[in-house]
């Protein structure tokens, strides 16, 4: 790597970060707001107490709020330790996460395609996207901001591990994994998502024509096995969470149609919102919430448009995989938020993008 390339890397680094800092940094003078702010940090007693011992036994313990999701509670007991309760640090605190992540997601990009002006036009488009507000603004968002700090690292490190393997690279790997599914359990599609960078841009799956040269898909899922196990047992233990907490319907109280007919309505709604991103809430409540049901049309169009997306994709395979690989990664990431395992009255959530 030349000295104008790595220039060039460093000033669009800096670019992004001045991006989120002229969006964001007016949350520095916001506050705490009465939803999910007081659970998690200014009603919390254990959070309130700083970072103490008691609090990292609490922290690895707890399922309070319906999740477990211990190093998310150990930020916010840092930022108490450090801020107090001035709420404008708080916030600070998801915008610097937000700008850190925006670099990294570019230099993540940009090491795995080679393509440094797309990496950071994908990276910029992260940094300013209206459907991240709900992440970056909202202090009880912290583990959205922290999860995805981690998803990127591993990313990074799987990166490393795919072009010089070793042992000491994949505990890497499972070090950053564990850590982001200890900040939010959203991360539980990333090794599937790995997968797909397998195929492409990475380039490992086997080919007739080169022998030998690429790995089987059964080596690369076999060598993904610790990281599906972490996934599983992340899985179990946040179901167990939000059904110890209350918070996870049953199929009497919401039927599984109504489960499946939502979240086809809410994936699109999803693709729709984020290339024409208007009417943005920070609560969309689920038709059976309010005594209604998805209307017949709207789910006909959903099935209708997302056959024609994911048929669109799949004929791009060969052509230009990375349409097929991120329509993929879009659809397998929204799996655990659909709504097929239904938690609370809500239809979709901006943050979930």
């Amino acid at each position: 790597m030349d000295d104008r390339s790595l220039s060039v890397k460093t000033r669009l680094s800096l670019g992004l970060l001045l991006v989120v800092g002229a969006i964001y940094l007016q949350t520095g003078s916001h506050t705490f707001i009465d939803f999910d702010d007081n659970e998690y940090v200014y009603e919390n007693p254990m959070v309130r107490g700083g970072l103490s011992l008691d609090g990292v036994v609490w922290a690895f313990s707890t399922f309070w709020s319906a999740n477990w999701h211990s190093i998310t509670w150990l930020s916010h007991m840092v930022d108490v330790q450090i801020f107090g309760l001035d709420a404008g640090w708080h916030h600070l605190t998801n915008v610097a996460l937000h700008g850190l992540n925006s670099v990294l997601l570019f230099l993540v990009l940009r090491s795995l395609t080679n393509a440094v002006w797309r990496s950071a036009l994908v990276a910029a488009l992260f940094a300013v996207h209206p459907q991240h507000v709900e992440s970056v603004a909202w202090i009880a968002e912290r583990k959205d901001v922290l999860s995805t700090f981690f998803w990127l690292l591993t990313m990074a490190a799987y990166v490393n591990f795919a072009r010089n393997r070793g042992i000491g690279r994949y505990l890497l790997l499972l070090a950053t994994y564990s850590l982001g599914l200890m900040s939010k359990p959203m991360l539980v599609t990333l090794p599937v998502v790995l997968l797909l960078l397998d195929y492409w841009p990475l380039g490992r799956v086997a080919s007739r024509s080169l022998p030998g040269v690429r790995a089987s898909a059964l080596d690369l899922i076999t060598e993904k096995l610790p990281l599906l196990a972490l996934a599983m047992t992340s899985s179990a233990i946040t179901y167990f969470a939000q059904r110890s907490w209350g918070a996870a319907a049953s199929l009497d109280v919401m039927p599984l149609g109504e489960r499946i007919s939502n979240a086809l309505v809410s994936a699109v709604l999803y693709v729709v919102k984020t290339i024409y991103p208007v009417s943005l809430a920070v609560f969309y409540p689920h038709p059976s919430s309010i005594g209604e049901s998805a209307p017949v049309v709207e789910i006909v169009v959903a099935i209708a448009t997302l056959i024609v997306l994911t048929a669109l994709s799949a004929s791009q395979w060969r052509a230009r995989p990375w349409i097929t690989v991120g329509w993929l990664w879009f659809l397998i990431t929204l799996v655990p938020v659909i709504g097929l395992v239904k938690i609370g009255p809500k239809a979709m959530a901006d943050r979930y993008t």
